[in-house]
């Protein structure tokens, strides 16, 4: 049986889960060291499949960014702060300090609209968005084959993984099973921190994806700021 928490941060090469406390804590150290937002969320990957994917991407490889500073758990706290500040705006008040009340839960620890584990529909997004260049042929298929297999997975996590490496992934299936709108802010980050934003193609995938989602197109902004 897949663990989707385990399985993601295999995908991601950082710590995953944790709470909204810790990933605000682990925000605001990271922004005080690098000296602001775009210094942290720089989109690079500190290892795991996903770092694997990119990897192959010559200027895009990367060693450290924001899968190494908490995982799902960052990519959770900045979609939810992106999401805060954009309902602030809306309603014409002054932009909060980042929550970091234990309660709320991160948006990928609430179920998909489906009950299945939302961590598994972040997988197929940032896999999914990873590919939208069509960079990989049948020779980096194989390399990542190879390398999956040394990651060791279970049995149906690693059919999971092959599946999503041979087939397309589908915008539509993606959009259908957000949950929540922070959900589909989390959805929408997660891809775009997967993504060359001037790549013709991969910039394609995230229209697609965000017209999908339905995002507006404020937040959406804000989103794209975060990454």
């Amino acid at each position: 049986m897949i663990d989707p928490k385990r399985l993601l941060e295999q995908v991601l090469g950082g710590s995953v889960g944790g709470d909204l406390q810790s990933a605000g804590r682990q925000i605001r150290n990271r922004l005080d060291q690098a000296g602001g937002a775009q210094s942290f969320a720089g989109g690079a990957v500190a290892g795991g499949l996903l770092g694997l994917l990119l990897g192959g991407k010559g200027a895009r490889r990367m060693t450290q960014g924001v899968f190494g500073y908490g995982g799902a758990a960052v990519i959770g706290a900045l979609a939810m702060r992106a999401y805060q500040a954009y309902q602030a705006e809306q309603a014409g008040r002054a932009v909060p300090p980042l929550r970091d009340d234990e309660s709320v839960p991160l948006p990928h620890l609430v179920p998909a609209a489906d009950g299945s584990p939302f961590e598994l529909v972040l997988v197929r997004a940032m896999v999914g968005a990873a590919k939208a260049d069509g960079h990989i042929d049948a020779a980096e298929q194989r390399r990542l084959f190879a390398e999956v297999e040394r990651m060791g997975l279970d049995p149906e996590a690693k059919a999971y993984v092959f599946d999503l490496l041979t087939h397309d992934v589908d915008i539509g299936s993606l959009a259908t099973a957000v949950a929540t709108q922070e959900q589909g802010a989390e959805l929408y980050l997660a891809a775009r921190l997967a993504i060359d934003p001037d790549d013709p193609a991969e910039r394609a995938y995230l229209d697609a994806l965000a017209t999908r989602l339905r995002l507006p197109a404020d937040l959406r902004a804000r989103l794209d700021q975060s990454a």
